[in-house]
């Protein structure tokens, strides 16, 4: 059936009858007409009622530089008078070659970041190799079982490779990634079919135990009163486990923001030196930047600066730096990188680990060896999905682009100021381009609202009744504009936010 003979009420009946959403109740979906997206050009979105709403989570973080981008369109169409696709096992082609080659100099650790490492005990190590994916989960299950048969090959076969991440970590959904993760609402489930792996605390300063400070009406990160008590628990963890004669394999995390888990940033200095400690008990770095790659996290500055986040480079200071990663704003370089997401601009599914020289060298010998990689994917360094990321590339490298970025970073930060007058809101969190605003029945103790309540989704309900779409994690509210977001754009977004908060939360 043609979308294009349908009428709104039936194309909606049509995804009822048949499609499964993700992460998604579908006794409460099947209770309501959804909204059935049919156009978008740069934040705006547009249903097949012709209603148009603006983007606020970047339909659901991907989309870097607005939907319909000329320039990304123009790139995809010109590899399709080509060829669309061609197997990557046992032939190459251009623009996964020209795409591997950029995005290891796009990954290379800038200048004063390491500067900032060799003044630190931060060993870092230099990325050339890129495994192409599909998308997120991929990226992190390439790095996984690298890391395992890398530790295996370098301690020995009889070694069993154990890794240390993050409480509340989500790293995707094949069931190595699954492994990784410690969200028990998204894992609970597939127990049985995993294999276990160990978390430390998560410096979620709002909601640390060791966080003396009362709460204020403001970021949590800039008010905390604590000594470093949940570094001192990553160092604990690493040395238990080397006491066991089994040193952790790799250290997994999200660098700077933790996505699923609730938008929770760590607090400047933390992933310096959980860097420096997993280093020093020999454990390889696993850095998953498929939610803070290209940008997301802000265009600068860089680890050396004395900016932070939160107070972006003047206009006037020149250029703004060009950061694409998140782990470099800390002067620290991850043996494995794993992206996706924005990889393509938004645009197709396509994601990327990039590794060092020495994994590489472990997994050569002779055919008969055996010691190759044995993993792959039927669309891995698809022609389309190149095209369109190197397309993204140009864009992010662009001047123009920085400084939108560093601008509308700066902007989101003035209009989220206003939402600390709502009494049901907690804690606001911004790092670069990326926000939670935490709901809680009382800001004052930080009593958070039962999930029976849903207020996040009633929230971005609220919000979408106003023409902006987001999507909660629990009882925070999500916002990740797209960069090409306009000022006007950006208030809108947050003003209905501010309105939805302030409804719902007075019926609750």
């Amino acid at each position: 059936m043609s979308s294009r003979k349908s009428n709104p009420s039936s194309l909606a009946k049509l995804d009822q009858e048949y499609v499964w959403h993700p992460f998604t109740q579908m006794r409460d979906w099947l209770r309501r007409e959804p909204i059935v997206i049919v156009a978008g050009h740069g934040t705006v979105l547009r249903d097949v009622k012709g209603r148009e709403f603006l983007d606020a989570n970047s339909s659901i973080w991907v989309n870097l530089h607005g939907h319909a981008h000329p320039k990304i369109n123009a790139a995809i169409a010109r590899q399709l008078k080509r060829i669309a696709h061609s197997s990557a096992l046992g032939f190459a082609n251009e623009p996964a070659s020209l795409l591997a080659a950029r995005l290891i100099h796009a990954a290379a650790l800038p200048a004063g970041a390491r500067q900032s490492a060799r003044r630190s005990a931060l060993a870092n190590p230099t990325l050339q190799k890129v495994f192409f994916g599909d998308d997120g989960s991929t990226a992190l299950e390439v790095a996984l079982k690298l890391a395992y048969e890398f530790t295996r090959r370098t301690r020995g076969a009889k070694t069993k490779p154990r890794f240390l991440s993050l409480a509340g970590a989500y790293h995707g959904d094949t069931i190595g990634a699954v492994s990784l993760g410690h969200i028990d609402l998204f894992h609970r489930a597939y127990g049985g079919m995993l294999f276990k792996s160990d978390h430390v605390m998560s410096p979620y300063c709002y909601r640390c135990p060791f966080n003396r400070a009362k709460p204020e009406r403001d970021d949590a990160r800039n008010y905390r009163r604590c000594h470093w008590e949940c570094l001192d628990l990553v160092e604990r963890k690493f040395s238990a486990q080397k006491k066991r004669g089994n040193p952790y394999a790799a250290f997994v995390f999200e660098p700077l923001m933790q996505g699923a888990a609730g938008m929770i940033p760590q607090p400047a200095g933390w992933l310096r030196q959980a860097a420096e400690l997993a280093r020093s008990h020999g454990a390889l770095l696993l850095a998953d930047e498929v939610m803070t790659g290209f940008g997301r996290t802000g265009a600068g500055p860089n680890a050396d600066s004395a900016a932070t986040p939160l107070n972006p480079p003047s206009p006037r200071s020149g250029p703004p730096s060009n950061r694409l990663f998140a782990c470099h704003a800390e002067g620290v370089q991850p043996d494995f990188l794993c992206v996706a997401k924005g990889l393509t601009g938004g645009y197709l599914p396509m994601a990327a680990t990039l590794t060092t020289r020495e994994v590489f060298a472990a997994f050569l010998g002779k055919y008969e060896d055996f010691k190759t990689f044995f993993h792959g994917h039927s669309f891995t360094g698809n022609q389309l999905g190149a095209a369109a990321a190197l397309a993204s590339l140009d864009l992010l490298e662009g001047a123009v682009s920085r400084r939108a970025r560093v601008e509308l970073e700066r902007n989101l930060h003035a209009e989220l100021q206003p939402l600390w007058a709502l009494p049901a809101v907690g804690d606001i969190r911004q790092v670069g381009l990326v926000a939670g605003i935490e709901l809680v029945k009382d800001w004052r103790t930080r009593e958070p609202f039962p999930l029976r309540t849903s207020a996040g989704i009633r929230v971005c309900d609220a919000m979408a009744r106003r023409g902006v779409l987001t999507r909660p994690v629990g009882n925070v509210i999500v916002l990740l504009p797209p960069y090409c977001t306009t000022p006007a754009e950006l208030h809108r977004m947050v003003s209905a936010l501010h309105d939805a908060v302030a409804e719902e939360m007075a019926l609750t």
